[in-house]
């Protein structure tokens, strides 16, 4: 019997354009898996010619969501290049920023993006309020928006949706799916903290805001430091800092760390979630700088899962390629020398599986060929996976007596082995012992600064760009989805060439020239789907890793060719 072919597009509660396409056996276990992107954008062809102190200030607009990290790569690899070393001051600062960030990220994902893959919704609708407030006290000493008439107005409020037959945000879900596994009650202690996440995501919003003039797209950093000096000399503007962080901190603590653990407890059966990651690679870089000399999270690289040997980082050895991406050039590249020439060569038809299980004429992608505007990076010509898992993984194994004790607790907890780390499970509560750590010490960087401007309130280094010079630099860090670089070369004084390699094209790559998959693509092969109609246990695994696709494309045609055709239809949303 003939393998059939499954198509999910787009991928939705997430940044950007993601086409999943699989093919099951007889029995609904996936045989092959596809990752494709499906709109391109064009930041690095359009930062080229610029002055490179705008570049900051374009490839923030890579990304509507982690606006922050791209700013920052942005004007940090310009800072590189130049030899330019930022006062501590800044730093500091941008670092505070970078928590914020964090903090606010992983919250939004994981209950507005992830959760639903979580939650039942329409089954909060049978809770007994009285039974799921005392629940809420198994995992948290203070629970969070779980007294009984706190959960008595949630569920109100959703039985209204329902009743209207409009769900709103929680519409177009697989209610009643057989890989649900939470009870009425802890249904909705969840649904509650979906909707508190709303209010604390705001006020993270605002703590982002406090020192980046706004948010999204902050606009205090510049080449050589940071310009919201009188904010960092305002008492009461660094008062509303704290106040807001322990907002997060608090928040974090007592519903985000709860949820998790609940849900590890309930899920660790699930096969959908307890099996292994695909890629066992996993490459992280040091962040989240807490003092002159100290940063929370660790650098390195692990292989074969082996917690047992960490490698440093060699940059020589990342490259991306394009054998199964939209461009001319097949080869393996460095960033300083990456080319980004289109060459898009569209779907071929199909007859597929539609979502009543009906055959359905498609048009599908040409696995033998090009299908996704995402390029393969590689490590020393190996798949890798970078994020939350990786930072964690990586941190742990180094022995980090900040990251040690905060995972310890959690396998304590939750009765897991270190082995359900490496799962979609680990990957999602990944996340949350990253911000957990983040609120737990990342004050140290807000009371270093304190104390630094009371005898040094410098917080720009001046320098000369030499238009006879070349230069190239680069950034590396650890942003909310993973390992993220940016590189450029300076000729003449302008930018010669950029190119951006971020989390989600290491993580969302398609096959590489060795056949090699990348970790999307990896983690859903054998994995069985209980109903290919509604491919619930598909879309968890793929929202575990936040795909940015927005983030992973930035190509366009700058001779204004006709690449493809699109149309956006207002009543269904976009298809190509």
């Amino acid at each position: 019997m003939s393998n059939k072919r499954v198509i999910i597009d787009p991928i939705t509660r997430i940044e950007g354009h993601l086409r999943i396409e699989v093919e099951v056996d007889e029995n609904n276990v996936i045989q092959k898996a596809y990752s494709s992107s499906t709109l391109w954008r064009g930041l690095e062809t359009i930062v080229k010619n610029r002055d490179p102190r705008d570049a900051g200030f374009l490839m923030q607009r890579i990304c509507g969501v982690c606006t922050f990290s791209h700013y920052r790569a942005g004007i940090e690899a310009v800072e590189d290049a130049l030899g330019i070393i930022p006062p501590i001051n800044a730093k500091l600062t941008r670092s505070l920023m970078n928590m914020a960030l964090f903090m606010h990220d992983h919250i939004v994902h994981f209950y507005h993006l992830h959760g639903l893959d979580w939650v039942d919704v329409v089954a909060a609708l049978d809770a007994d309020e009285q039974k799921a407030s005392k629940e809420a006290f198994k995992y948290s000493d203070f629970p969070i928006a779980t007294g009984e008439n706190d959960l008595k107005k949630v569920k109100t409020r959703v039985k209204e949706f329902v009743e209207k037959g409009q769900l709103g945000p929680f519409a177009n879900a697989y209610w009643g799916h057989k890989t649900y596994r939470l009870s009425p009650e802890q249904n909705l202690i969840l649904l509650s903290h979906y909707l508190k996440a709303l209010e604390v995501q705001r006020d993270l919003a605002k703590l982002m805001a406090i020192f980046g003039g706004k948010q999204p797209h902050p606009q205090s950093l510049t080449v050589g430091g940071v310009t919201c000096i009188m904010d960092l000399l305002d008492p009461s503007r660094m008062g509303e800092y704290l106040t807001l962080f322990k907002v997060g901190a608090e928040f974090i603590e007592n519903a985000y760390q709860a949820d998790i653990i609940m849900a590890a407890g309930v899920f660790k059966d699930e096969l959908s979630v307890t099996r292994p990651a695909g890629v066992m690679n996993f490459m992280a870089h040091e962040e989240m700088r807490l003092n002159k000399t100290e940063f929370l999270f660790d650098s390195g690289i692990i292989f074969d899962g082996d917690l047992s040997k960490v490698f440093d980082i060699n940059e020589d050895l990342i490259t991306e390629e394009a054998t199964h991406s939209w461009y001319e050039n097949n080869e393996a590249l460095h960033p300083y020398e990456g080319k980004t020439n289109p060459k898009y060569t569209g779907l071929r038809d199909m007859d597929t599986i539609g979502m009543d299980g009906e055959k359905v004429h498609s048009k599908v992608i040409d696995e033998k060929g090009k299908y996704t505007w995402i390029k393969s990076p590689r490590y020393d010509g190996k798949a890798i996976e970078v994020g939350p898992l990786a930072c964690i993984l990586i941190s742990y194994a180094k022995g980090n007596k900040k990251i040690v004790p905060i995972v310890d607790e959690f396998l304590q907890k939750t009765g897991l082995p270190k082995s359900a780390l490496f799962t979609t499970l680990g990957r999602t509560a990944a996340r949350m012992l990253q911000v957990k750590a983040v609120a737990k010490y990342g004050l140290e960087a807000f009371h270093t600064l304190i104390e630094n401007l009371k005898v040094d309130e410098i917080t720009f280094t001046s320098y000369k760009i030499d238009k006879d010079k070349e230069y190239r630099g680069r950034f590396i860090g650890d942003v909310p989805r993973g390992m993220l670089s940016h590189w450029i070369r300076i000729k003449n004084g302008v930018v010669e060439n950029y190119q951006a390699v971020v989390p989600s094209t290491w993580n969302a790559g398609p096959i590489d020239a060795k056949g090699q998959m990348g970790p999307y693509e990896a983690n859903l092969v054998g994995l069985k789907v209980q109903d290919i109609s509604q491919p619930l246990e598909i879309i968890r695994i793929i929202h575990s890793f936040d795909p940015c696709i927005a983030c992973a494309v930035h190509v366009m045609d700058k001779k204004g060719n006709d690449l493809g055709t699109y149309k956006v239809d207002p009543l269904y949303g976009f298809s190509c």
